[in-house]
């Protein structure tokens, strides 16, 4: 029997959204404006030039802060048959060096004020240096449009304008898929190896947490949404697709700066996606007041990356800003569950309410039930008792849970034992079904949002040659959710100091991941086995900050 369905892909928001709303604002950035019909002709131009230079499934990464440009890719690679990778603006020559050449991309678009980091990949040869470039300006930034190495090393540079002026001629590529399985995205997460892997989303996927989002988040052609939630962090949470679905509008910042970030939300911003720390910064200032005061429009902030504090909530509550948590990971497209508020907390304490808010949750709409089963149960998975005290690793599955980790098999098979994936995030699972994460068995710090490998940044400490032994933690932060916090042994009569060791990370990795925090001692605590026992250490951090 023949199917009567085309296949699900997030293409097709676009495809209504400038058929039926062509004269609404589509996207803001500065004094730039694209209405529906401008921004779908934007996808298919740089679309129909991306099809005259790469094959379809090949790769085509993109480093570059929260622009229009990278809001349009998320159409126009998939568009022209190729598989978007979005690149972390903070990672270091040496990471996206490693990125590139995993994912063998094609063409790599970068921001004009990241070619130093392009520059950097360059200098280090090997394939990635060899991989063509096209310089994304943006008036915005005030950046060049070129850089002085257009010449070096063999790079092949031209400009984002050049590149759109090759599309060929001729009709409009079809917005719908044949296969909606196909990979749409490959996104970059931090591994407990210290090598990060590639998480593959499908047209599916993307098009039904798209669909969530926009109910959750209560899209609708109204929203005018704040870009703070970076367009690389796991597709934005699938939000270029959700909003545009909703016929809303997208309000790009290059940056999260009190600003323009505070000029916008005098703007009539209804909704944004952040860490902890974004809720914590406009908890803290006073404009936040100052907008209270004079009755500006609601505004929702959804939240992740780590449990939000419950003071946060309840400050921002009293500001009239509704604060929404979601819990998720890279490998389900960003949020997966969401604490849904009840009825029956309104007559709760205050503490209380925000207490329960700061829970995970429950399984989003488009998404299946989450469980919590016992840990090591990978075969026949049981659940532990909901209870709110069992501790036990967090399962998930659906349709909103990646393909499998790009050219590693064998880490898919592991992550999928017993039919679900595992997060590797312990939590418990309460009466009222709502889980909560308590601790993560991974060893990932997140910190403002970004994942932080806790084995990555002790091998960079490591490989210094005074170093002996290290540990890392993460530690809780009222500003960035999460910080590293590194516990060294030096070699020898070594003097090495604080900050001779975090210019030598800074040299190996990107600084978001240095620890500002490095405490000195003579010996790690660890079993007989020789494991570091971490949550000594954790105990130790918090005994310190507390003097």
């Amino acid at each position: 029997m023949q199917a009567n369905y085309s296949a699900l892909s997030p293409l097709r928001f676009l495809e209504r959204s400038a058929a039926v709303f062509p004269g609404r604002t589509a996207i803001e950035h500065g004094p730039r404006r694209y209405t529906y019909a401008e921004f779908g002709a934007e996808a298919q131009r740089l679309a129909k030039a991306l099809a005259a230079r790469i094959q379809p499934g090949d790769r085509v990464a993109f480093i570059a802060p929260n622009v229009p440009e990278l809001l349009i890719a998320h159409f126009a690679v998939p568009l022209a048959g190729g598989v978007l990778v979005a690149l972390n603006t903070r990672l270091a020559a040496h990471e996206v060096k490693y990125i590139l050449e995993h994912s063998e991309a094609a063409l790599l678009f970068a921001d004009a004020e990241l070619l130093a980091t392009v520059d950097g990949v360059a200098d280090l040869g090997g394939p990635a240096a060899r991989v063509p470039v096209v310089v994304v300006p943006d008036s915005e930034a005030g950046a060049p449009a070129t850089g002085p190495r257009e010449e070096a090393a063999g790079v092949v540079r031209e400009l984002y304008a050049d590149f759109l002026a090759g599309a060929p001629d001729g009709p409009d590529l079809p917005w719908g898929v044949d296969d909606e399985q196909a990979p749409i995205t490959l996104n970059y997460t931090s591994g407990t190896t210290g090598r990060p892997k590639g998480v593959l989303y499908s047209h599916r996927g993307a098009y039904l947490n798209a669909l969530g989002e926009a109910h959750h988040q209560g899209f609708d052609g109204d929203t005018r949404y704040l870009w703070t939630l970076p367009m690389f962090h796991c597709n934005g949470w699938c939000t270029p697709w959700a909003v545009t679905a909703a016929a809303g509008t997208h309000v790009c910042l290059r940056a999260v700066r009190p600003e323009p970030v505070w000029a916008a939300l005098d703007d009539g911003m209804t909704h944004l996606c952040g860490a902890p720390t974004v809720c914590s910064i406009i908890a803290d200032a006073e404009q936040a007041h100052a907008l209270a005061a004079r009755g500006a429009g609601p505004l929702r902030i959804t939240t992740a990356g780590a449990p939000p504090s419950p003071t946060i909530i309840r400050r921002l509550s009293d500001l009239g800003v509704q604060v929404v948590h979601v819990y998720g990971l890279t490998e389900v497209y960003g949020p997966y569950t969401i604490c849904e508020y009840q009825e029956a907390w309104d007559g709760l304490p205050a503490d209380e309410r925000a207490a329960k808010l700061s829970r995970q949750g429950v399984g989003m709409v488009q998404a299946e039930t989450a469980r919590v089963v016992e840990v090591g149960t990978a075969g026949g998975l049981r659940d532990v008792p909901a209870d709110g005290e069992t501790l036990g690793e967090i399962v998930l599955r659906g349709n909103n849970v990646m393909l499998g980790y790009y050219k590693d098999p064998e880490a898919t098979e592991r992550a999928f034992a017993g039919g679900w994936f595992h997060t590797g995030d312990l939590g418990v699972m309460h009466p009222d079904g709502y889980i909560q994460l308590k601790d993560r068995a991974k060893d990932i710090v997140i910190s403002g949002g970004e994942n932080i490998s806790t084995i990555e940044v002790e091998q960079a400490i490591v490989s210094h040659p005074e170093v002996l032994d290290v540990a890392v933690i993460g530690m809780p932060d009222p500003r960035w959710g999460e910080r590293p916090v590194a516990f060294v042994v030096r070699a020898g009569t070594s003097q090495l100091t604080a900050d001779a060791l975090s210019g030598h990370v800074r040299g190996v990795l990107a600084g978001f991941k240095v620890p500002r925090e490095i405490h000195f001692t003579d010996q790690l605590p660890k079993t007989s086995t020789g494991k570091t026992l971490k949550h000594e250490l954790r105990a130790l951090a918090a005994a310190e900050g507390a003097r």
